[in-house]
């Protein structure tokens, strides 16, 4: 369990700042796109 979280906590750490991000500087798609390609490479 404790492994699997480990795995997963960069990419869960990633969308949330990129979430606060769009929420403090206002939504930008060509942003989250670039970011949600660029967590999944």
């Amino acid at each position: 369990m404790k492994k699997k979280l480990l795995q997963y906590k960069k990419p869960i750490i990633i969308t949330t700042s990129v979430i606060i991000l769009q929420l403090i500087f206002g939504f930008d798609p060509k942003f989250c796109i670039i970011n949600i390609i660029w967590l999944f490479v």
